[in-house]
């Protein structure tokens, strides 16, 4: 198993979401597409608590950042 996707469960875990393999598929399909004009934290898709994580994650390059760049990018999409 790929160390850096039990790394990306975890996220999808502290998240509050399904972070088996299959949990964490169904939620890039369903909100992939994310405009590259909309901040992370900002997608309506969160629920306040969630958002408030990712922004304090990335604003204090926290241990999580990293993970919560990955989740952008696989957000977006190719």
């Amino acid at each position: 198993m790929d160390p850096s996707a039990h790394r990306f469960r975890e996220l999808f875990a502290q998240l509050g979401l399904a972070h088996d393999e299959q949990g964490i598929g169904e939620f890039l399909a369903a909100h992939s597409r994310l405009a590259g004009n909309i901040q992370l934290s900002d997608a309506p898709f969160w629920t306040p608590a969630q958002a408030v994580f990712l922004c304090e994650a990335l604003q204090q390059d926290s241990d999580w950042a990293e993970l919560a760049d990955q989740l952008s990018a696989a957000l977006r999409g190719p």
